[in-house]
C-alpha cells in the first residue's frame, strides 16, 4: 500500500510539472509574436518615414530650382494677348486709399470704460455736485447727508467736499490764479473752471473727482458753508455793516461775497445747470464741556451764525431768475434748540438722524426745481 501511494505522488508531481513546462512554453510562443508584431510594425514606421523625408527633399530641390508650383507665378499678359498688363503697384494704392477714406468715415467706437459708464449714468435722473465742509465731508456713507440727497433724487453724487474749509479767503490769502494755494470754496470752483492748478487738491477726494466727473453733466451744484467761516472769527459776512459802513477788504474774504463769485462763475461756465445754496443751519458751541453759546447768542465779531445763514439766503435771491435755490437749514432744516441732543453729535455736526432730515429737505427744494409738475 505504502509503494503505491508513493507511485501516486510521483505521478502528480510529474503532471505538476508537464503542466508547468506548458505554461511558460504558451506565455513563450505568446511574447514572441508580440515581439514580432511591434517589430513589424517599427520596419513599417521607418519604411514610412523613410518615404516621407525623399519626398520634402525632392520639395526642396523643387523650391531651388524655382520650378515649384508653390513659387511659380502666372506670367501676366502681355500686348501680344490684346491686353495690356495690369499695374499691381497702383492698385495697391488705389485700395489703400478706399481703405483710408472708409476708416476715416468710421466713428471710432467707444472704449468698453466709456460704455459702462454711460449704462452707470443711465440708471441715474440727475448729475450732482456737492461742494462745501465737513457737514457734507465727514460722512461719506449711505447715512451721510450727501449720499442721503443722492439717495432721495436718484442722482449720480460728486462729493468735492473737504472738512474745516470756509467759503471765503482768509485775510492772508490773495486771489491770484498763478500762485492760489487756497481749498476754500472759490478755489474749488476755480478748479473746476480751469483756472488754477489743481495739484493743491492730490490727496483729497475732490482731486479724484476733479478727474474723473464730467461737470458738463451736471443737473444741480449744491454749495454748502458757512459754520467756518463763522467759528474763525476773522471772516465777514458782509462787506456791508449795518449803519452804512463798508469794510475796507475785498468781497472775497467775506461769507457772501465769496459765494456771489462762486455763483458768478458757475452760472456763466454751466449757464444749464442749477445751484443750491445751503445756509449753515444752527449750533450749539462747547468749551471743554461748558455751553458757550449757540447760533443765536455767540459773535465773534461779524455777528451771529443766524446772520450768516439770512446772507446766503440774500445771495440765492439775487440769482433767483438764474435758477439759484436757497435752503434756509438755519430755520426750516428742523435742527434747533429742542431737538440738538437727538439731531447734533457734538453741537455742530450731524447725528445720522440730524443728517436725514436736514438731507431729506434738500432734496426736496431740488426736486420741486426739476419736476414741477410732480
Amino acid at each position: 500500500m505504502t509503494n503505491t501511494r508513493r507511485g501516486r505522488q510521483n505521478i502528480n508531481m510529474l503532471l505538476v510539472v508537464l503542466i508547468g513546462f506548458c505554461v511558460l512554453a504558451i506565455i513563450e510562443i505568446v511574447y514572441g509574436q508580440a515581439q514580432m508584431k511591434v517589430e513589424r510594425e517599427r520596419l513599417a514606421l521607418e519604411e514610412q518615414n523613410s518615404q516621407t523625408v525623399e519626398e520634402l527633399k525632392e520639395e526642396w530641390r523643387k523650391l531651388q530650382d524655382g520650378s515649384s508650383v508653390v513659387t511659380a507665378q502666372k506670367e501676366p499678359e502681355t500686348a501680344e494677348s490684346g491686353k495690356e498688363p495690369e499695374d499691381t503697384s497702383v492698385k495697391a494704392v488705389e485700395q489703400q486709399k478706399d481703405k483710408d477714406a472708409n476708416q476715416g468715415d468710421a466713428k471710432p467706437e467707444e472704449s468698453e470704460d466709456e460704455e459702462d459708464e454711460d449704462k452707470e449714468d443711465s440708471r441715474y435722473s440727475m448729475q450732482i455736485v456737492v461742494l462745501g465742509d465737513s457737514i457734507m465731508d465727514g460722512d461719506r456713507t449711505e447715512s451721510g447727508a450727501a449720499d442721503i440727497i443722492g439717495q432721495q433724487l436718484n442722482a449720480k453724487i460728486y462729493n468735492m467736499s473737504m472738512g474745516g474749509t470756509t467759503a471765503a479767503l482768509m485775510p492772508n490769502e490773495q486771489y491770484n490764479f498763478a500762485t492760489w494755494d487756497s481749498r476754500c470754496l472759490m478755489g474749488v470752483v476755480n478748479a473746476i473752471v480751469g483756472n488754477i492748478n489743481t495739484d493743491i487738491f492730490d490727496g483729497y477726494a475732490a482731486g479724484e473727482v476733479l478727474k474723473t466727473c464730467d461737470f458738463d453733466k451736471t443737473d444741480y451744484f449744491i454749495i454748502e458753508y458757512g459754520v467756518n467761516d463763522f467759528l474763525t472769527g476773522q471772516i465777514p459776512n458782509s462787506r456791508y455793516l449795518e449803519g452804512g459802513d463798508t469794510l475796507a477788504i475785498d468781497s472775497t474774504h467775506t461769507y457772501t461775497g465769496a459765494l456771489e463769485d462762486a455763483v458768478q462763475r458757475l452760472k456763466n461756465r454751466f449757464p444749464n445747470a442749477g445751484i443750491l445754496i445751503i445756509g449753515p443751519h444752527y449750533c450749539q458751541v462747547f468749551s471743554g464741556g461748558t455751553f458757550i453759546g449757540d447760533g443765536y447768542s455767540l459773535d465773534y465779531g461779524y455777528g451771529p451764525l443766524i446772520t450768516f445763514a439770512r446772507g446766503g439766503g440774500y445771495i440765492a435771491d439775487l440769482y433767483k431768475e438764474e435758477g439759484v435755490l436757497y435752503f434756509n437749514a438755519f430755520e426750516e432744516s428742523g435742527i434747533d434748540a429742542e431737538t440738538a441732543d437727538d439731531y447734533l453729535a457734538d453741537g455742530i455736526h450731524m447725528t445720522p438722524l440730524g443728517a436725514r432730515v436736514y438731507a431729506e429737505k434738500a432734496a426736496e427744494i431740488i426736486r420741486k426745481d426739476f419736476a414741477p409738475e410732480e
